[in-house]
């Protein structure tokens, strides 16, 4: 059964900024997330709610996968260079992201 995906609002807009060849790439690379939450060259980062980061070029996505639910929450997506900052802000929202969604 595939897993849903679904996306912070920070981090739509996020993509949407982007170049359309790069937000093209990075939508690929997510859709084949739903039957593969874990591909190869996905890692695990040292954070409060275990993202994991796939690389697309030069960006990062970073996302949750929550198996109870088949749900990826996609929390961020961004250059390399400052992806990574504000992973406990990210870590925040996705808590409440999935609170609401419990109600």
């Amino acid at each position: 059964m595939p897993y849903t995906v679904e996306f912070l609002k920070t981090a739509v807009e996020e993509l949407e900024g982007l170049p359309t060849n790069a937000q093209r790439q990075i939508v690929k690379k997510i859709d084949g997330l739903k039957n593969d939450p874990k591909p190869a060259g996905v890692i695990q980062l040292k954070s409060p709610e275990k993202f994991l980061r796939l690389r697309v070029g030069d960006y990062r996505v970073i996302y949750l996968v929550e198996g109870k639910q088949l749900v990826i929450l996609v929390v961020k997506i961004g250059d390399r260079k400052d992806v990574y900052d504000d992973l406990k802000v990210l870590a925040n929202r996705a808590k409440v992201r999935r609170q609401a969604r419990k109600k």
